[in-house]
């Protein structure tokens, strides 16, 4: 018999720590590059790696569906480049906390797109986890003086994770015909074209530790990736769910340690609402509506 952690869970912890060292690594290229040459480095670090990886297992990275491939690699950049413009101006901890709300609004696609049916339930621990935002951002209108976060890089943080949440609806049916990867190089493909353009016209060539920063940035987003795919095929998503909130720690860990960014109470008590109403909502099996509704 086996005891021990089990590997799944494993994967699923280090694809938490991968994502953070990716946020990590961002926030430190931000400070003097565009987000979009961000964007733009890591879509052709990701894409070089994800044909690399579909070359070795022998699936072609055409796939199938390619307009929903295509919308999927759209939100997936949009949310990407609202995610890295929050983080280089938002402590990392308090980006990683918004951004885990994305569970919340990929229910709600879910139910108008895919036919899974919400439960009073889901609906309440939605509406708690978005309370736990606003314990988080602490809007000024609500809190006065205690107002501590700019309300412009929050607002662009939660269209990020709304964008996120459509991106993993449109992932979630691309799923069923199409392998995990190519979708990962969908999403990269689309990133890289679509940043492009936006990227040059504020280009700053990177210098020195930039580079390091940069190739930082595509390893640590592609061990994530492998990672978490490996976690999901081991191990059921609720529970890969559950160790990802580890994300949030890791994320206020090296917030502390790197830039020094200590999270106050009310960021503790809005992260705990978030975590435990998302989890609690993961925990609930999705119905689906009957035909012909």
């Amino acid at each position: 018999m086996k005891t021990g952690f089990p590997l799944g869970l494993r994967y699923a912890v280090a694809g938490a720590l991968s994502f953070s060292v990716m946020s990590t690594f961002a926030k430190l290229a931000g400070d003097r590059l565009p987000t979009q040459e961000i964007v733009l480095f890591r879509g052709i670090l990701t894409t070089l790696l994800t044909l690399h990886a579909l070359r070795r297992i022998g699936v072609s990275p055409w796939g199938r569906e390619r307009g929903l491939l295509l919308l999927r690699g759209l939100f997936g950049y949009a949310a990407l480049s609202c995610f890295l413009w929050a983080v280089v101006r938002l402590p990392l901890a308090e980006t990683t906390v918004l951004h885990f709300t994305n569970p919340v609004f990929t229910a709600f696609l879910a139910a108008v797109f895919l036919g899974e049916i919400l439960g009073r339930k889901e609906v309440l621990f939605a509406f708690l986890a978005l309370g736990g935002v606003v314990i988080v951002a602490r809007p000024g209108f609500l809190f006065g003086d205690l107002s501590g976060l700019d309300p412009i890089a929050v607002a662009v943080a939660l269209a990020g994770a709304i964008l996120s949440a459509a991106a993993y609806t449109t992932a979630r049916r691309l799923t069923q015909t199409n392998d995990p990867l190519v979708i990962v190089l969908s999403f990269a493909v689309v990133s890289m074209v679509a940043s492009l353009p936006a990227s040059i016209p504020v280009f700053v060539m990177p210098e020195g530790k930039d580079w390091f920063f940069l190739l930082g940035v595509g390893v640590a987003t592609q061990g994530g990736q492998v990672f978490v795919t490996r976690a999901l095929q081991l191990e059921k998503a609720g529970r890969v769910m559950a160790v990802g909130y580890l994300q949030i720690v890791f994320a206020a860990l090296l917030g502390l340690l790197v830039f020094r960014e200590v999270p106050d109470l009310w960021t503790g008590v809005g992260a705990a609402v978030v975590v435990a109403s998302t989890f609690l909502l993961g925990r609930i099996h999705p119905k689906t509506a009957p035909r012909g509704r």
